[in-house]
């Protein structure tokens, strides 16, 4: 299974139109593509940040929309104001103890390794972190993307709640410390985001 994720920070107003055009024009048009399975939208309304991931079957049926994808990516870059970041991402785990759930909250870990090391990145995630986050009250589910090319990942753990969210944050800090005590990974980025649009469709993949 393959991803798609498109990142764009712009002006905070803009954020419900945006979540708007993505669920009445996007998605629509998106999910009727050849091999799309889904799409998902994090949001976070204080800084303006909205991270929009489509799944697809395959990597060739990922590549071959990108010259339909790409008008509609504009017009979201225009609402908001911001220029877009897109990365392209083996879906290497994930894990649901319950299903997604509009209004739930998540963390996004950005990360960057060796190419060459990326397997031991996922065993670290599936065997530390998720074991960990299962532990964790409100806990919803986690996934791992990865880019085998250039050693980039994307670790996410979605909560009931933000309460519940915020309760593991110095857990999350730990974990990445330690992973950063092993050596060979450099974290690049945290984000909290309100899960907007929930349709995803990825089966589970551990």
């Amino acid at each position: 299974m393959y991803a798609r994720s498109t990142s764009i920070t712009g002006n905070p107003d803009t954020i419900d139109a945006c979540i708007s055009f993505l669920r009445d024009e996007v998605m629509p048009a998106v999910t009727a593509m050849d091999g799309c399975m889904g799409l998902s939208l994090l949001a976070d309304r204080d800084s303006g940040r909205c991270i929009a991931t489509t799944s697809w079957h395959s990597e060739e049926a990922m590549r071959a929309t990108e010259h339909e994808v790409s008008p509609l990516r504009a017009r979201a870059s225009e609402i908001m104001g911001g220029e877009p970041t897109v990365q392209e991402w083996e879906i290497a785990v994930m894990h649901r103890e319950h299903d997604a759930r509009e209004g739930s909250w998540c963390r996004v870990t950005w990360l960057r390794t060796e190419p060459s090391k990326i397997d031991e990145a996922v065993d670290y995630f599936k065997e530390s972190v998720l074991t960990k986050m299962e532990e964790t009250d409100e806990f919803c589910s986690a996934s791992m993307m990865v880019n085998r090319e250039t050693g980039e990942c994307c670790g996410t753990a979605r909560f009931e709640s933000r309460a519940a969210l915020d309760a593991t944050r110095d857990t999350a800090k730990a974990l990445r410390e330690q992973r950063s005590s092993m050596g060979d990974v450099e974290f690049t980025g945290i984000d909290e985001c309100e899960l907007v649009i929930a349709h995803l469709r990825v089966p589970e993949l551990v």
